[in-house]
C-alpha cells in the first residue's frame, strides 16, 4: 500500500465530515490548486481509498430507532452455506452490518428497526429463510454513545 502523504490525509479527513464539498472547496482547505486537488482525489478514488460518497440518513428521522444486535451460532460451516447464508442475510434491508466472527458466536448482525414487534418479523423471516441456526441471541441497544464513519487517517 502506498503511503499517504499530507495532502492526500487532509483531503481524506476532510471527506470524512462532508463528501459534498466541492473541488475548488477541498482545494482550498488544503492549501492545493484546483487541478491537482481534482487529480489526488481521483488517484485516491482509483486506489480504492474512497469507496463512495453517501448521505448520511438520520434513523430517528426515518422512524428507525430501535437498533439490535443479533449473534448468530450456526451448526454448518462449509463455503456452500455461508454462500446461501450471506446472500440472504444480505437481502433483508433492515440488516446495516454483517460479520463473520471468532470466538463463541459465529455471526453478528446488526439490524436497524422501528420498533420491537418490526424485530420480531424480522426474525421470523431470518430463521424461516436459514437453515443449520442453532443459536440466536438478540441484544437492543438502549442508547447509542458514539457512531461515526469517520476513520483514523493517521493510525
Amino acid at each position: 500500500m502506498p503511503s499517504l502523504d499530507r495532502y492526500d490525509r487532509q483531503l481524506l479527513r476532510l471527506l470524512q465530515q462532508d463528501a459534498s464539498q466541492s473541488v475548488k472547496q477541498l482545494a482550498e482547505a488544503v492549501n492545493l490548486s484546483t487541478t491537482p486537488c481534482w487529480k489526488r482525489l481521483k488517484r485516491l478514488a482509483d486506489e480504492g481509498y474512497i469507496r463512495a460518497r453517501v448521505a448520511l440518513l438520520d434513523p430517528e428521522k426515518l422512524g428507525l430507532g430501535l437498533s439490535v444486535f443479533v449473534q448468530v451460532k450456526t451448526q454448518r460451516h462449509n463455503n456452500a452455506w455461508l454462500e446461501d447464508f450471506a446472500r440472504k442475510v444480505m437481502s433483508f434491508e433492515e440488516v446495516v452490518e454483517f460479520y463473520r466472527m471468532s470466538g463463541e458466536w459465529d455471526y453478528m448482525l446488526r439490524v436497524v428497526v422501528r420498533d420491537i414487534a418490526a424485530y420480531d418479523a424480522f426474525y421470523k423471516r431470518l430463521i424461516a429463510s436459514v437453515d443449520g441456526l442453532s443459536d440466536i441471541s438478540s441484544n437492543f441497544a438502549m442508547e447509542q454513545i458514539k457512531n461515526t464513519t469517520a476513520l483514523p487517517i493517521d493510525y
